[in-house]
């Protein structure tokens, strides 16, 4: 029970920390992320400071993680177990660049703009949970299980 709470505890306070710097540097602004995608028109590359520090601190942490043995509140890892590249990603992927570039929001940012309360950002959460019902739903998989994503690769 207590690994549970202390599992709570830290992924509130993630979240929280994630949440504010995508508030803070900007992510969460539709007119910057366009401008940052428009590389023909009025491009802005501020953006590429905010990625190139995650980009940095990733690399830092995921060495220091990958020497542990597990994580903090769990009993091991649950790391994708495939390599190729599938249809499935490809199109995905190619689903969620023309989302961005036409929203301006990505999952983190949409969710911390829903703390605004702007509709954009609102019919953005509604739009993204019901495209993970239907894919969850195509694959038979429950949504937010994670035995039954880390089983099925």
């Amino acid at each position: 029970m207590r690994r549970a709470w202390g599992a709570l505890v830290g992924a509130l306070a993630a979240g929280t920390l994630f949440g504010l710097g995508l508030a803070r540097s900007g992510m969460t602004d539709t007119a910057k992320v366009r401008g940052f995608l428009d590389f023909t028109g009025a491009w802005d590359p501020s953006l590429l400071f905010v990625m190139g520090g995650a980009v940095l601190v990733h690399g830092v942490a995921s060495r220091l993680i990958a020497r542990r043995t597990a994580p903090l509140f769990d009993g091991r890892f649950h790391l994708p177990t495939r390599r190729d590249l599938s249809a499935s990603l490809v199109g995905g992927s190619a689903l969620f660049g023309v989302g961005w570039a036409l929203g301006g929001f990505c999952p983190g940012p949409g969710v911390v703009s829903l703390t605004s309360g702007a509709p954009a950002a609102i019919v953005f959460v509604v739009a993204m949970g019901v495209g993970i019902r239907l894919v969850d739903g195509t694959r038979g998989a429950p949504t937010g299980s994670l035995q039954s994503r880390d089983s099925a690769h």
